[in-house]
C-alpha cells in the first residue's frame, strides 16, 4: 500500500537516505522532499518544496504546499546542527558562547517546534500517522557520564521536552498520531565527519544502514510509543 510521506531536510545525508527508502519501498509513495536546496527527482511521485528551518515564512508556504495533497501518513524531521565553520562543540564551559548557543537551538530546537506548529495538523486522522524528529543520545540528560558539547546537548534535550509535549496534547485530538524522537547512531555525514576517528569499530553506520533499522523501529511503534526517543535499534532512551 502507497503512503504519503514529507521528509524535510532532504538535502542531508539522512534527509536523502530517508527519500530514497521511500521511493525504493514503494514508487507509488508520494513524496514531499523539503530542502533549503532546489532538488531535480526523475520520480514524478517526488516533489521538492523550498524550505528553511529558520524562517518561519517558508514553514508556513512549505507547509500549505504539501497540504495541497491532503494529509500524511509519516512527516519525518532530519535536520539539525553540530558543527560548521564557525560552530564546533564545547570542550569546555570556557569555550560558551551566545551566539554559537542561539544558532545551535535556531536549527535544532526553534526550528523544528515551528515546523510541528504547520505541520502536526496535516497528520493522517484517520489512521496510524507519525511524526518524527531526529534527535540524539547524548541530548539525555540522565546519560549524561563525560559533560561537555553543551549547546548540542541542550538542544536536543530541549527538543526531547517538545517531542514529550507534543505527543500530550496531538493525543488529544488525533489518537492515532505517533510523535517520537529518532537517534540514528553515528552516521558517516558532514556532521559526524570531525569525530569519527572516536568512534568505535562497527558503530559507523552508513545513512543507508541507519535508515533501514530507523524506519524498522517506526514501523513498529504504536500510539503507546508517542512521546518517546527510539535508538537505531529500537531501544528506549531515557530523557
Amino acid at each position: 500500500m502507497s503512503e504519503k510521506v514529507i521528509i524535510i531536510g532532504s538535502s542531508g545525508a539522512i534527509g536523502s537516505g530517508f527519500v530514497r527508502y521511500y521511493e525504493n519501498k514503494n514508487p507509488s509513495n508520494i513524496i514531499y522532499s523539503l530542502s533549503r536546496k532546489e532538488i531535480e527527482y526523475s520520480n514524478v511521485n517526488i516533489k521538492n518544496v523550498l524550505i528553511d528551518i529558520e524562517n518561519e515564512e517558508t514553514i508556513r508556504s512549505a507547509a500549505s504546499i504539501c497540504s495541497e495533497q491532503g494529509s500524511f501518513d509519516k512527516i519525518i524531521i532530519a535536520t539539525g546542527v553540530l558543527h560548521d565553520e564557525n560552530l564546533s562543540p564545547e570542550k569546555s564551559f570556557r569555550y560558551l558562547d551566545k551566539e554559537k548557543f542561539e544558532k545551535v537551538f535556531s536549527i535544532n530546537t526553534f526550528g523544528p517546534a515551528i515546523i510541528s506548529r504547520y505541520f502536526i495538523p496535516l497528520l493522517n486522522k484517520e489512521k496510524s500517522s507519525f511524526l518524527g524528529f531526529l534527535s540524539a543520545r547524548v541530548g539525555s540528560i540522565s546519560d549524561n557520564r563525560i559533560g561537555g558539547w553543551y549547546s548540542y546537548r541542550a538542544s536536543k534535550a530541549a527538543l526531547n521536552m517538545i517531542i514529550k509535549s507534543l505527543s500530550i496534547e496531538v493525543a488529544r485530538n488525533n489518537p492515532n498520531a505517533i510523535i517520537a524522537g529518532l537517534h540514528p547512531g553515528t552516521v558517516d555525514s558532514n556532521l559526524s565527519n570531525p569525530f569519527q576517528k572516536n568512534v568505535a569499530d562497527g558503530k559507523l553506520f552508513t545513512p543507508d544502514y541507519s535508515i533501514e533499522k530507523m524506519t524498522s523501529v517506526i514501523d513498529n511503534l504504536t500510539s503507546q510509543n508517542s512521546g518517546d526517543c527510539f535508538a537505531w535499534d529500537g531501544e528506549r532512551i531515557e530523557f
